[in-house]
């Protein structure tokens, strides 16, 4: 048998055959075969630990940066009949550069756990949101009629 196997298409070494070659070095040098073993198995406990500490060391950072994020998200809690924007996140293509992203107000209607708020338009319509879109409306609630202005250059 060769030292080298196709498989899929691609030759490949044995680990058998190289494990054989390694016997054979040992034997051309008159190499302790004990010791070559015991060495071999200390080696590969300590590449165990190795990668038992980098894992226990990334699971410390995880925690860490968790810990961190968790730490800068603000508790908002909302109540039934509160006044909140709306953070309008839909991808436009050519969003205005001043516009607001902010939509609103709407009313609270519902507060559900784990975050999820119903809210009421001034049409009376209800849909629920994540309470991470939405901030406190510090503003009046009425019915704003919304002025448009269009100048043209002629007249200018």
């Amino acid at each position: 048998m060769s030292p080298y196997q196709l498989v899929y298409g691609k030759s490949c070494h044995l680990h058998v055959e190289i494990e054989h070659k390694a016997i054979w070095v040992l034997k051309k040098l008159n190499l302790d075969w004990g010791a070559a073993s015991s060495q071999r198995l200390n080696d590969l406990n300590e590449l165990d630990e190795f990668l038992l500490k980098a894992y226990e060391s990334s699971a410390i950072y995880k925690e860490k940066m968790k810990k961190y994020h968790d730490e800068k998200i603000e508790k908002r809690e909302f109540v039934a009949g509160d006044l909140v924007l709306l953070f309008n996140s839909r991808l436009h293509l050519f969003p205005g550069k001043l516009k607001s992203k902010w939509t609103g107000p709407f009313r609270v209607t519902q507060v559900f756990p784990h975050g999820a708020i119903e809210l009421e338009n001034k049409e009376g319509t209800r849909f629920k949101v994540n309470g991470q879109r939405i901030k406190v409306y510090l503003g009046k609630y009425e019915i704003v009629q919304e002025a448009i202005e269009a100048y043209y250059l002629d007249e200018v």
